[in-house]
């Protein structure tokens, strides 16, 4: 447990590691040498991975009694390969039959494949995505804020306190801010980062459209 304990960063990048790993594996083994069965032995194990890194954050949970950047940090990775990680091993699917297929001579695309390669080429459809799914996680961010703001305040006023002096935001002190606890404070923290920079990200497609 006190190895864990030390490294357990490491451990958690090289989970992520064999993770990627197994799923390029995937690939390889069921385009390059035609052997889907076995290929699904890789996807297994990118699971089992994946339930290996909740465990490791239950673990630490029970052993440390607080929530930390760690096990947040695994909160948001799981999160995200339940969601919008579905959609990238998707294109990142397509993409290696592309590229086997060229190496082998063959076309393993399907027509709906192409597609969606080339719908996803087209930079109004990528700016129209983007700024859909950033709007949706607007949504998301604002209504769990909400939810998780009425459990550490008891009045509008106090709303409005904190919306008007955002000192808190900064004082890595949970008890000054209007969430309940420490865990909802540290993944609102972590999360508003990753919603800013999302956002940004997103709406660069419609600000500066390329022309390709």
């Amino acid at each position: 447990m006190k190895l864990i304990l030390e490294y357990q960063w490491e451990i958690f990048i090289g989970i992520e590691v064999i993770s990627f790993i197994s799923l390029i594996l995937f690939g390889i083994v069921r385009y390059l040498f035609s052997k889907p069965k076995m290929s699904r032995f890789f996807l297994l194990v990118f699971f089992l991975l994946l339930i290996l890194e909740a465990v490791l954050a239950v673990i630490l949970y029970q052993e440390t009694g607080e929530i930390s950047t760690f096990q947040i940090v695994i909160i948001i990775f799981i999160f995200y390969a339940c969601t919008f990680g579905i959609s990238d091993f998707r294109k990142l699917d397509r993409w290696m039959r592309l590229k086997i297929g060229k190496w082998r001579g063959i076309d393993l695309l399907t027509e709906n494949d192409k597609r969606i390669m080339k719908k996803q080429k087209d930079p109004k459809y990528i700016a129209r995505k983007y700024r859909y799914s950033s709007l949706v996680h607007l949504l998301v961010f604002v209504l769990a804020q909400i939810i998780f703001w009425s459990y550490g305040v008891n009045s509008l006023e106090e709303v409005k306190a904190y919306l008007t002096d955002l000192s808190w935001i900064s004082a890595d002190n949970y008890a000054i801010s209007p969430y309940p606890s420490e865990m909802l404070y540290g993944v609102s923290m972590v999360w508003g980062i990753v919603f800013v920079v999302d956002f940004i990200y997103s709406w660069s497609y419609t600000i500066f459209p390329s022309t390709k």
